[in-house]
């Protein structure tokens, strides 16, 4: 992990250097648009022929059977079951609170209100490339149910013998997900983007997914809605001389085990914890079952920056407006008033990141590359939709009338203007 020091180097520096991004892979942007164009072109031929390249060879379908989601179902077991349905009770719990209501007010000459309705069909991506994620079929699903939505397609890669992960199959029937496409990467996105003889085409699309399903997604935005462009996974650690090193490390460690671009960062003003966490580091990744990817992850997007005080501290963390960030100091919820931007904050030595990723409640679909400073969690508002409505009586109109002649005159809108004259006065 590199070290950086406020006192040794500008501020303005420091930040840029851990907010610098990648530049764009024209390379990588052309493959997805002729993965999108096949897709369109051939349909279920060219996602059958691009499975069995890129995923399995043995792929003979793309839908999942009803016997197949009852086969892995049963070979699940009753631990790991009992586990998904508890977290999907917190995360039920958690988005139930989201949900926002229609309304409706009534005046003497005119009514207006707001009408929030679900989206009719939504596709969701879960990816399945160095592991499985389960837990992404849950943090999708539940608040589009929550939401409303009534028909969720699901779409994910085979696995080397041609058929799903057990578990995706398993969380997907507990969520009531019975359509379910064994397709990945790419072509999944253009699929449920466009349609094809078997996959339907959604009106949003949701989910993580690496390079080239975000290539994707951003290339078929505005056919489709998407949530959001998920970059690599981020976590941004405060933490002072109250925190234990061996905590900190391994929580960094936890998101870099996601990759090899995954932005880790610890931001302190102890210089006796960030040597001491560097060494713990170092000795945890010995032992680590993804060690090779962790050293390389932490080796290229790995930081310590030495602040010289909390405000310092934060307003790095503002800057960085990271995915996931921790807050590991004596008085955790006082440093809360001061964060500004991030996806999701753990408060405390007691709360590290994998309890959002998994089972607590709230989403781990998060705002990631800084994007934390204008978006968030991926939540029941993503799968509604808001439309205003209005009703005026002749009496109300005649009173609105002055401001909105005034106005389509302004904006030298004469046909706007007359519909308004010809009700009031048959002009």
């Amino acid at each position: 992990m590199r070290l950086l020091d406020t006192q040794r180097e500008p501020l303005d520096c420091i930040i840029e250097t851990l907010t610098r991004t990648s530049a764009v892979d024209e390379r990588l942007q052309l493959a997805v648009r002729e993965v999108i164009a096949d897709v369109r072109a051939r349909g279920d031929e060219a996602l059958l022929e691009l499975g069995r390249k890129f995923d399995s060879s043995d792929l003979q379908d793309l839908r999942v059977s009803r016997s197949e989601i009852e086969e892995a179902c049963a070979s699940v077991g009753e631990e790991l079951r009992a586990a998904i349905r508890t977290a999907k009770a917190n995360i039920h719990a958690f988005h139930e609170r989201q949900k926002p209501n229609s309304w409706v007010h009534v005046a003497q000459d005119y009514i207006y209100g707001q009408l929030i309705r679900p989206i009719e069909i939504v596709g969701i991506y879960a990816p399945a490339g160095l592991a499985p994620y389960p837990s992404t079929v849950l943090m999708t699903a539940v608040p589009a149910r929550i939401a409303g939505v009534s028909r969720i397609v699901m779409c994910t890669p085979a696995q080397k013998d041609g058929k799903v992960n057990p578990v995706m199959l398993a969380v997907a029937e507990e969520c009531g997900i019975s359509e379910i496409y064994k397709v990945g990467g790419a072509q999944a996105i253009a699929a449920m983007a466009y349609g094809t003889q078997s996959v339907p085409r959604v009106h949003k699309i949701v989910g993580p997914g690496g390079a080239y399903v975000n290539e994707a997604k951003r290339q078929v935005f505005g056919v489709v809605g998407i949530d959001q462009l998920a970059g690599p996974s981020e976590i941004l650690i405060i933490a002072d001389d109250s925190a234990d090193p061996a905590y900190v490390a391994a929580d960094l460690m936890s998101q870099a085990e996601h990759g090899e671009d995954a932005r880790c960062v610890l931001v302190t003003n102890s210089l006796v914890l960030a040597r001491s966490v560097i060494e713990e580091v170092e000795k945890q990744t010995s032992s680590a079952a993804r060690q090779e990817l962790i050293r390389k992850s932490l080796d290229s997007y790995g930081f310590v920056v030495i602040c010289r005080d909390t405000d310092e501290c934060l307003a790095i963390a503002n800057a960085f407006a990271p995915e996931h960030l921790e807050l590991m100091v004596r008085e955790p919820w006082e440093a809360l008033k001061g964060v500004k931007n991030a996806g999701s904050i753990m408060l405390g030595s007691m709360t590290p990141v994998p309890l959002c990723d998994f089972a607590a409640g709230p989403n781990h679909t998060l705002p990631t590359g800084g994007t934390a400073r204008f978006s968030s969690p991926l939540g029941v508002e993503d799968f509604l939709t808001r439309s205003g409505f209005l009703s005026y009586t002749h009496e109300g109109l005649a009173k609105i009338a002055p401001t909105v002649l005034q106005l389509a005159s302004a904006e030298g809108f004469e046909a706007h203007a007359n519909t308004v004259r010809i009700r009031l006065f048959g002009e």
